[in-house]
């Protein structure tokens, strides 16, 4: 995880470090309501590649957003959830999907 050093001084340049790539903001969505397993994360996301969406998977694992849990099975299963922090994002997704809504509403 970052540490406040690194970090940038301004809050919402730190918070679109964290989140503003586009990918990220989708994987944020898509495991809002729960856990979901790899390929159910890149069949909801739609047109991610794989390598993409593990590389955005694992930085937001390393960045404290997502949690990547393993079972000992054969194939293994992985599962994907969000942390408490990953979680505490909520209120900013629904707002973006409250203006997303206003704004198609009002050019469509």
């Amino acid at each position: 995880m970052e540490t406040a050093k690194e970090l940038p001084a301004c809050p919402v340049e730190t918070t679109l470090m964290l989140i503003s790539d586009k990918w990220k903001v989708l994987i944020l969505r898509d495991l809002m309501p729960g856990k979901k397993r790899f390929g159910e994360l890149k069949k909801s996301i739609g047109s991610v590649s794989q390598k993409v969406l593990t590389t955005q998977l694992r930085d937001m694992e390393e960045k404290g957003l997502v949690n990547r849990r393993v079972y000992a099975e054969v194939p293994p299963r992985v599962e994907y959830s969000l942390t408490e922090l990953g979680k505490s994002l909520k209120p900013i997704l629904d707002a973006m999907w409250t203006w997303g809504e206003g704004y198609k509403a009002k050019n469509s």
